[in-house]
């Protein structure tokens, strides 16, 4: 039986809340032994707030998971109390709590007790308050399972895109660019598409930086100096991959002729404006190079509607589809 662990996030974001919408899913349960960590009050909170029909059942690191349909089992940590934060609000305290969720389930996939982490969504001011300056969970995780190569993947039905660079202003993403970096993720994302995404022979477009790919050196030459010898190195080692494409006409091939498996983007929003807009209520981050399968929805705290009870869950239930897809292609 497939064991997920769900990090409950920032208390003051819609975490709470979306996470009690899927428990209403019956699919849900579909999904192996799933569980929550994160704190009693709040996720007694949106329960109250979106349905009765939910239970809240508390465990310990036993993790004596009981399938019942609206139940949630919760490991709870007990770190907020009533007042401690308020909803839409950043906070330390939120942020503290918040990471010790994904220190906890961090603490589990090491012991080999838990076969994936979907995170319900953090906010990086409230971490910041409370001491930790990482940028976002990617980064958490990769630090605390001693990863150094590992990357970010946007994923839909539709598309798949691979970062080089993340949360990296774009003044700054040709200094961070090298073969190495890029030739990196190149790998990552074929042993990945064939470990968790069941593709014999990923193929794999690879983007320019420039406008045009730089139309050979016109616009710049981070292609020539960095891109084109990283796809050489991964041709080398057998991979798939073509490239480099100019980024406002590659996807319309990945997606309507289905060309490629997925692509590697040299900065944030090279990859995520064309993901955002076809699948903006579905799209869920993976990070690849994890000894864990991870998922996330591609979506933040969103304050603004932060206990009302109308927070969109789909995302999430993606998350949570995805991650039990991917643990169930590893095992076979």
């Amino acid at each position: 039986m497939k064991r997920i662990a769900i990090t409950m996030g920032d208390a003051a974001g819609i975490g709470p809340e979306i996470i009690v919408k899927n428990f209403l899913k019956k699919e849900i349960y579909k999904f192996g032994e799933i569980f929550v960590i994160g704190d009693l009050m709040p996720m007694l909170s949106a329960q109250r707030k979106i349905s009765k029909k939910i239970g809240i059942r508390i465990i310990d690191d036993h993790l004596k998971i009981k399938k019942e349909k609206f139940l949630i089992n919760l490991l709870d940590l007990k770190i907020l109390k009533n007042g401690d934060y308020k909803i839409g609000e950043s906070s330390g305290k939120c942020g503290y709590a918040s990471f010790q969720y994904i220190k906890k389930a961090i603490e589990l996939a090491k012991q080999k007790k838990i076969d994936a982490i979907v995170t319900a969504p953090i906010n990086k001011h409230s971490l910041h308050l409370a001491g930790f300056t990482f940028p976002g969970h990617t980064e958490i995780l990769a630090k605390f399972f001693g990863v150094k190569k590992y990357a970010m993947m946007l994923m839909s039905d539709k598309l798949k895109v691979v970062l080089v660079t993340i949360h990296t202003a774009l003044k700054d993403v040709s200094f961070i660019l090298n073969k190495n970096k890029i030739f990196d993720i190149i790998y990552l994302t074929d042993i990945s598409l064939k470990k968790y995404f069941m593709k014999k022979n990923p193929e794999i477009a690879v983007l320019g930086l420039n406008p045009h790919a730089s139309e050979k050196g016109a616009f710049g030459d981070e292609e020539k100096k960095y891109i084109i010898p990283a796809i050489r190195k991964a041709k080398k080692y057998g991979i798939n991959c073509e490239g480099p494409f100019p980024a406002d006409t590659i996807f319309n091939k990945i997606v309507y002729e289905k060309k490629f498996d997925a692509a590697i983007c040299m900065y944030h929003d090279q990859g995520l404006i064309p993901l955002k807009l076809l699948s903006f209520n579905t799209g869920v981050n993976v990070t690849l190079g994890l000894p864990v399968v991870r998922t996330s929805p591609d979506h933040g705290t969103a304050y603004d509607i932060a206990g009302l009870g109308i927070a969109d869950e789909n995302s999430f239930f993606t998350a949570i589809k995805v991650a039990f897809e991917m643990v169930k292609n590893k095992s076979r």
